[in-house]
């Protein structure tokens, strides 16, 4: 690392920081050490950094406020890559582009008060716009498909290239960068509509007191664990298998939610991890559905 590190200063690629505590980079607040965390200036930065790991083989992630992400409790022996320089937000009428890096979150409450309506959806989403894409982050019966025109992409032979929303085949808490995980996400083409500024805030308020009573906002997660079933719930099939409040270690079914998986006291990432699986596997066994995992694991080989 010590010669990746002698690169990354010659080259100016950008600030890194090294021996990171995961625990402090994921929205769990669980995980290892990682050797290097890197945040490129830019894009030109970027792809000599990937150019670089690839040549000398050192594996590397991509990530983003690590809001959907799980960890191991092992060493990450790579180079963890965060976009958060990439922070462009350019609105132009009804017309926002944004940079993969931008907090999804406060994108969405900047966006909605200046009279904006389409991404209210994403107010309490607590990813990065580069993660939305790629899981197609939604809510409410909408998502980044909706409202996504185009998408600027890194490919894995250092091209940038543009793809419009017909072809990044959007679909639930899917993506065609979901599928092609050696594209990179560098920014985004919004296209919204103007709305009422008052209906907005009213909208967004309503949903935040919803949240606040029926998520277990108060503890760290990485929102819903699992995907709905076609034309059912998650956590009501979690719930009537009797697994509201079921533990493993510090990590617990949420007894507000079902769908959420909470660290209630200092959980090891191996907790979470054997909770997630616990679940599936009862739910499959009481009602032969298989939950598919929302969320990524990383490192667990």
């Amino acid at each position: 690392m010590n010669k990746l590190i002698e690169f990354i200063k010659a080259n100016k690629i950008g600030n890194h920081k090294k021996n990171i505590l995961l625990s402090n980079y994921t929205t769990y607040k669980i995980g290892g050490l990682a050797k290097l965390i890197v945040y490129p200036k830019n894009q030109k930065k970027l792809i000599m950094l990937i150019k670089k790991l690839k040549e000398d083989n050192i594996k590397y992630k991509i990530i983003g406020n690590g809001s959907n992400l799980v960890f191991s409790d092992n060493l990450f022996d790579g180079v963890l890559i965060n976009l958060k320089e990439f922070d462009k937000i350019v609105v132009n009428g009804n017309t926002v582009r944004v940079g993969a890096g931008v907090n999804l979150m406060k994108l969405a409450y900047y966006i909605s008060f200046k009279g904006l309506t389409g991404l209210e959806f994403a107010t309490g989403i607590p990813g990065t716009v580069g993660g939305a894409i790629y899981m197609n982050a939604g809510a409410y019966k909408s998502d980044m498909g909706f409202i996504v025109a185009e998408v600027d992409l890194l490919t894995p032979d250092y091209e940038i290239i543009k793809m419009y929303n017909k072809d990044l085949n959007f679909k639930y808490r899917s993506s065609f960068v979901q599928k092609n995980k050696d594209y990179i996400c560098l920014e985004v083409k919004l296209i919204l509509k103007k709305g009422d500024k008052k209906e907005i805030k009213e909208l967004i308020e309503s949903r935040k007191q919803r949240r606040q009573l029926s998520q277990p906002l108060e503890y760290p997660s990485a929102g819903s664990v699992f995907r709905n079933p076609e034309d059912k719930y998650a956590g009501e099939l979690i719930e009537s298998a009797g697994l509201k409040g079921y533990k493993i270690g510090g990590a617990e079914v949420s007894k507000k939610h079902a769908n959420f998986i909470i660290n209630k006291k200092n959980a090891k990432a191996g907790d979470v991890y054997k909770l997630i699986n616990y679940v599936k596997d009862k739910v499959k066994e009481k009602y032969n559905i298989e939950l598919k995992v929302e969320q990524e694991f990383v490192n667990w080989e």
